[in-house]
């Protein structure tokens, strides 16, 4: 069985169509009667892999099944308690013409770049890389008591004119984080605008909305997203949720990609946990990112 790895993603990678878009401060009704629901077009299950020096991940972007996500184009889920299925890390390692963005829920990453970067990523914090013109840079875990490991990758491309731009590191600590409370659900809103609220990221391209979202048993959230051709899509981490307008469950470890329509709905009958990113309009091409 063939593996993708990163180096071989990027190297085979179409030309990708995505222009950024972020919606606008809400204001109520968050939903007008008009409202077009997206549904969900495409179920994928995460595909397993290894990548880095062997640590073992959940591809859920980026596979053959579901290859990129204009702009995004990788999604890897790191969760394990077993040392021997990540200790190895990510050593040192190049990137280029591209961002990354980096979220943690348990244990944290150790990161160290060759334009003098270094933090430490830890349990529900972020960081947002942009390599632009090119960076080497490291990934190493540092898994908390218990030996538990619980992390996110998200690959987004940058348009043609800013690949070579200056390599730039935002570290986004738990505290800057909002923590929301939308409907029924509760939201962590890494990047975007949701109910007058805006995720700590910044200057920044292609403009995702990047939401984790945690429903309780019977919970739902209904949301207006400003830009209906937004590539979206939302991938279950614990339980099971519906998306859409006829409630298509997604079960964890499932990807669903979502089709165009100015709102969000999702629910849960006994729970769930999902990442979900509503944003960017397919609008000028935009050569595939580069790893040298």
């Amino acid at each position: 069985m063939s593996i993708t790895t990163r180096r071989s993603l990027l190297k085979a990678a179409p030309a990708l169509v995505f222009a950024g878009c972020t919606p606008p401060a809400i204001t109520t009704p968050l939903v007008k009667k008009s409202a077009t629901v997206r549904d969900v077009t495409a179920v994928h299950e995460f595909q397993p892999s290894r990548d880095g020096a062997g640590v073992t991940i959940r591809r859920a972007l980026g596979h053959r099944g579901l290859p990129a996500l204009d702009p995004f184009l990788m999604l890897d889920e790191i969760r394990s308690d077993r040392p021997d299925e990540y200790q190895a890390g990510f050593p040192e390692h190049p990137h280029r013409g591209f961002e990354t963005v980096s979220y943690v829920l348990a244990g944290a990453f150790e990161h160290r770049d060759s334009v003098g970067n270094h933090g430490r990523i830890g349990a529900g914090a972020a960081q947002w890389m942009t390599a632009g013109r090119g960076i080497v840079h490291e990934e190493m875990p540092r898994p908390q008591d218990g030996g538990q490991l619980w992390a996110f990758q998200l690959w987004v491309n940058l348009p043609a004119a800013e690949k070579m731009t200056k390599p730039r590191y935002q570290e986004l600590g738990p505290e800057t984080i909002p923590s929301l409370t939308v409907d029924d659900a509760q939201v962590r809103l890494v990047a975007g605008e949701l109910a007058g609220q805006r995720g700590p990221v910044d200057g920044v391209t292609v403009k995702p909305m990047l939401m984790d979202v945690s429903l309780a048993a019977g919970a739902a959230m209904r949301q207006h997203i400003a830009c209906d051709l937004c590539s979206s899509f939302a991938y279950v981490l614990e339980g099971a949720a519906r998306l859409g307008s006829d409630g298509r469950e997604l079960r964890k470890g499932q990807v669903g990609v979502l089709g165009h329509g100015d709102t969000l709905a999702i629910s849960s009958d006994a729970g769930a946990r999902s990442w979900c990113s509503p944003a960017g309009r397919c609008a000028s091409r935009w050569p595939a990112a580069g790893r040298s």
